[in-house]
């Protein structure tokens, strides 16, 4: 395998390869039973309103959204062998048997102005008490999403930490159109892939989309504009776009600084790829690296005051940080020959990369805080897997994957103990995820 993240040019060279579309969702399975894991039961929510029921199943919903993290294991909907729906009708003894430390029940009531409450609670089956009880708004339409949120609620209260289910995934996809004809698309889904919405398209590539922090934008590199690549901002709730770079050679791997006022970028206007920093409201741009070698790929650390990047300068590719007020990059990792396309949790404390080996391309979790070998973990089998993102929890890592001759996109849990393929997903060979920001609840 070639270094893609380093040569855009290339990249855009593979995106046109030979595409199969598929039709139609896959069945998604999460393997139960991970060691360690909390065994909780999600009672089917009764439908206590006056209109015709809504067919999202609220607790499928919030159960693969528990299991996907690998720290929850949902009891199957089949092992339930009663169905409460308020506090006054939990046995106690009944989830005991079952061996359930969590038991969470619900029911959707009608509303004023023909909207719905959705209400919920969580009980602790050791202690018998409630833990969180609450009640939630919905419309027709909304019902995934407010059992999102519910999933949200009950990880934070078990973990401690804010869930990460109520947001969204931004991802490319390439889909043949006649014989000799591509369309490229960016689309963007909630966390598990429903609700796909095509943002933009054209018959040229797009690369890299990149959140900003506010979740209101995406940036991306388009093929769109004659004679070469250019960097765009488009703002998600009207479509309006701003030109933001088109230099000659690489304009690349945009992504956004933690508070949303600058762009880290890959620039070959000097001659070589080149990482820079864009002030988005002046327009200013500092050149950060300075060296032969490729350097591409930026993401910044929390906090905004360095800036991890791919480089090439040690002889193959690596991962080094820099800071945002410049100086010489120091080489963060050490351990395996090919390291690329990073991704830091929100803390900074993990970095997800691409790790290569032999010509097998695996999504590797590094522990900055551990040492040695044992602080790399591979959470993907494998063959070609790329471009990871964290959850903005760092509970996940989204990632792309190749079956066959396609790309699909796979959830794990960052130890890798689950792992699930996202549903298929329109448009086509679907590649490069970028996983958004927590959203206003």
């Amino acid at each position: 395998m070639r270094w893609i993240h380093a040569c855009l040019l290339l990249l855009a060279v593979l995106l046109a390869a030979p595409l199969r579309a598929q039709q139609g969702a896959l069945p998604i399975t999460v393997p139960n039973g991970v060691e360690g894991s909390i065994p909780i039961a999600i009672v089917p929510f009764a439908w206590e309103a006056a209109a015709l029921p809504d067919p999202t199943q609220i607790d499928q919903v919030v159960r693969a959204d528990l299991n996907r993290t690998g720290q929850f294991n949902a009891l199957r909907k089949e092992d339930i062998i009663e169905l409460p729906t308020r506090a006054s009708e939990i046995r106690y003894p009944t989830w005991r048997t079952l061996k359930q430390d969590y038991v969470v029940v619900g029911r959707v009531l009608g509303a004023e102005g023909g909207g719905f409450r959705v209400e919920f609670e969580l009980h602790d089956v050791l202690k018998q008490g409630s833990l969180l009880a609450l009640s939630l708004p919905a419309r027709t339409g909304e019902f995934r999403a407010v059992a999102h949120q519910i999933a949200d609620l009950v990880y934070e209260k078990i973990i401690g930490v804010r869930g990460a289910f109520f947001t969204r995934i931004a991802y490319i996809t390439a889909q043949r159109i006649g014989e000799a004809r591509y369309e490229y698309a960016i689309w963007v889904a909630d966390s598990d892939g429903y609700n796909p919405q095509r943002i933009v398209w054209n018959s040229e590539p797009f690369l890299s989309p990149a959140w900003s922090p506010d979740g209101r934008s995406l940036a991306y590199v388009s093929f769109e504009r004659q004679g070469g690549h250019s960097i765009y901002i488009h703002e998600l709730a009207t479509g309006a776009r701003r030109l933001v770079t088109s230099f000659k050679g690489i304009n690349g791997a945009p992504t956004f600084s933690p508070d949303g006022g600058s762009l880290a970028l890959t620039l070959s206007k000097g001659g070589n790829p080149e990482i820079y920093l864009l002030n988005l409201a002046s327009n200013n741009l500092t050149q950060l690296t300075r060296h032969f070698g490729i350097d591409t790929e930026p993401a910044f650390m929390p906090g905004g005051n360095s800036i991890l990047f791919t480089s090439d300068r040690s002889g193959k590719p690596q991962i080094y940080a820099v800071s945002t007020s410049g100086g010489s990059p120091e080489r963060i990792t050490q351990v395996g020959d090919y390291n690329a396309r990073v991704s830091a949790s929100y803390d900074g404390r993990l970095l997800a990369m691409v790790q290569g080996n032999r010509n097998v391309y695996r999504i590797a979790v590094l522990d900055r805080e551990r040492g040695g070998a044992g602080a790399v973990r591979l959470i993907s089998p494998g063959p070609l897997d790329e471009s990871p993102t964290f959850a903005p929890n760092a509970s996940m890592v989204l990632y792309a994957a190749r079956e066959g001759n396609r790309g699909v996109l796979y959830n794990a849990s960052v130890d890798g103990a689950v792992r699930f393929r996202l549903l298929e997903l329109p448009g086509g060979d679907v590649r490069e995820p970028a996983w958004g920001p927590f959203r206003q609840r």
